[in-house]
């Protein structure tokens, strides 16, 4: 949909950023909060021309200046690193590198057509003789079953099949057994140098495609798909008798093979600079304007969606427009800026307005804005948090959070007798949104949310869906809630209000260390920005930015890794978790 507004772009040049987009001039807008300017928000981060916003794109640069424009002409001061813009690398690709070579005694083969590295494969070279494990199970529960109980894998390739008996999907008995990163980290246990992986009998020989995901972190050995005709020549026979003697038998079928497989993997990765965008506006008390009120929302979506990028139609290539998810609370955080800013005198606090990027990607703006912050960050004294809040029906906003400060819940039913909004508060200040980031380094927040709905991450997600009138109100509560905030006499008291980490991940293991993962670190094995006083490894002494790089004697490369060993253990054990701090390694027992 085109804007109602005439729009003027011009190009302007920012000191000392190359490749800046063009700046989006608009009309004059209302120092007031109105209904209008928050449509106008919206309907311009949500117009098809921006495909999405997904970052790094073309759409996502004019989101981006659409922000630095309208905080120039709120007379916000610049509070990134350069000018209002924080840059951070966010990797938008994967691909081949210069060598991708595999031979089979001397027998060449053409990469992309009969063999093609797996998104997590490691690049790396390497010459030897391989063992075939079928399905690559060591399965010791109701089933038994072990492809590497008579065989001795290490130092060798491994050629394992996809899925199990009956094929791949989640219905199988062998559901939990078939993730292939669960095979690889099993075959890599078994001191098997590389993994030859091949499609049962039956599927097409089409291979995984070769794309950048958050499943793309490197498990430590080559991982190389091949197509059948490959693996036909490395067994000498073929794979259809072998899988039928398999699926038959429910019984491992192992052998070695004495043929000599070389092969080199490169992979190399597309990292681009994007940007959050931030401003400010300084307080007028000579003490409280040290401190700051954090407002925030994301703005970054899906751009044209597909597998792997969270979308609920990914077998669509269509843009997402991310009207609700998440221009209506980009819209929000632009009305308060101006509002605010236009009474500036009413504020004894600052105000630190932020439009965080790759938030869709894991948080990724704002997870990099704490650990590198442009302001001193154990002066924020409260974060807000503004992630979908176009949708209101009946009244009802979710406010996360509350149970962060005990000021909080007091404060917003005072506040709320003058809006009338129906608050269903919720206390843990953990949640799916940037208020996390905050939350883990004890900042109290607060998330205003009106709920998902049947558009959520799809195309229809659009701007006639908003409800712009409710949007309004619940911008004027939290106009209320930010001038009360900024006025108290003493900061808000943090309180510890749930879990550091996802709940789903406490659910999902019968054990927890109680570490908060640090989601898009580059250290090989398991970062961490911090562990719970009482858990597991807080009374082993971890601290943040320790890195997990063994449990249990078993290697830890990345999260994955580490989320299988977890479901290895159980309660009461005690295990040895060795950590790199610093330039030193430390061994800890941990007690479950």
């Amino acid at each position: 949909m085109k804007l109602v507004i005439k729009l003027f772009i011009f190009i302007a040049i920012f000191s000392g950023c190359a490749n800046q987009p063009p700046v989006i001039k608009i009309g004059k807008t209302s120092p007031e909060i109105s209904e209008q300017d928050l449509i106008n928000h919206i309907k311009f981060l949500a117009d098809d021309e921006r495909t999405g916003r997904y970052p790094g794109t073309k759409g996502s640069e004019e989101a981006v200046s659409y922000i630095v424009n309208h905080f120039t002409d709120y007379d916000l001061l610049p509070a990134g690193t350069d000018g209002y813009l924080q840059n951070f690398d966010f990797i938008t690709g994967i691909h081949l590198g210069e060598k991708n070579q595999l031979s089979v005694d001397g027998k060449t083969f053409v990469v992309e057509k009969d063999f093609l590295p797996l998104e997590f494969s490691s690049s790396d070279n390497f010459n030897g003789s391989a063992v075939f494990v079928g399905y690559g199970f060591a399965i010791d529960d109701t089933i038994k079953w072990n492809d590497y109980s008579d065989v001795n894998v290490e130092s060798n390739w491994v050629v394992i099949m996809r899925g199990g008996p009956g094929g791949d999907h989640p219905h199988s008995d062998f559901a939990k057994h078939i993730p292939l990163r669960k095979k690889i980290l099993l075959a890599r246990d078994q001191k098997a140098a590389g993994v030859l992986l091949v499609n049962q009998s039956g599927d097409e020989d089409n291979m995984i495609p070769l794309k950048h995901s958050p499943n793309s972190t490197p498990v430590g050995i080559p991982v190389i798909q091949v197509s059948r005709k490959v693996v036909n020549n490395i067994l000498g026979r073929k794979l259809e008798e072998l899988q039928s003697v398999l699926d038959n038998s429910y019984s491992p079928q192992s052998f070695e093979i004495e043929k000599n497989i070389s092969a080199q993997v490169s992979l190399n990765k597309k990292t681009i600079s994007v940007p959050n965008v931030m401003g400010f506006i300084p307080g007028n008390d000579p003490v409280l304007k040290n401190e700051y009120i954090v407002i925030g929302a994301h703005f970054d979506h899906l751009g044209y969606g597909g597998e792997g990028t969270g979308s609920l139609t990914p077998d669509s290539n269509a843009i997402h427009n991310g009207a609700d998810d998440n221009a209506s609370g980009t819209a929000g955080v632009l009305e308060l800026a101006e509002t605010l800013s236009a009474n500036k005198n009413n504020l004894k606090r600052s105000v630190l307005f932020m439009a965080y990027n790759a938030e869709e990607e894991g948080l990724l703006g704002s997870k990099y804005f704490v650990n590198n912050p442009t302001v001193n960050l154990s002066k924020v004294a409260a974060m807000i948090n503004m992630d979908m809040i176009g949708r209101m029906s009946e009244g009802k906003v979710t406010v996360g959070g509350t149970g962060t400060s005990l000021e909080f819940e007091p404060i917003l039913k005072e506040i709320n007798n003058n809006h009338g909004l129906n608050l269903k508060m919720s206390k843990e200040g953990y949640g799916p949104s940037d208020h996390a980031s905050f939350y883990v380094n004890d900042i109290p927040v607060l998330f205003f949310f009106t709920g998902t709905h049947t558009d959520y991450h799809k195309p229809s997600d659009d701007w006639p869906l908003i409800n712009v009138a409710g949007e309004k109100q619940i911008v004027e509560l939290i106009h209320d809630v930010v001038l009360r905030l900024s006025n108290l006499n003493n900061r808000p008291t943090f309180t510890e209000a749930g879990p550091k980490e996802a709940s789903q991940t406490r659910r999902s293991f019968k054990v927890t260390f109680g570490v908060i993962p640090s989601y898009g670190s580059d250290e090989i094995g398991l970062e961490i920005d911090g562990a719970k006083k009482e858990s597991p490894a807080g009374k082993a002494g971890m601290l943040k930015g320790d890195v997990i790089v063994s449990i249990d004697g078993k290697p830890v490369k990345n999260i994955y890794d580490y989320m299988y060993r977890l479901a290895e253990l159980k309660p009461g054990q005690k295990v040895e978790v060795v950590i790199k701090r610093g330039e030193k390694e430390l061994t800890m027992k941990v007690t479950l």
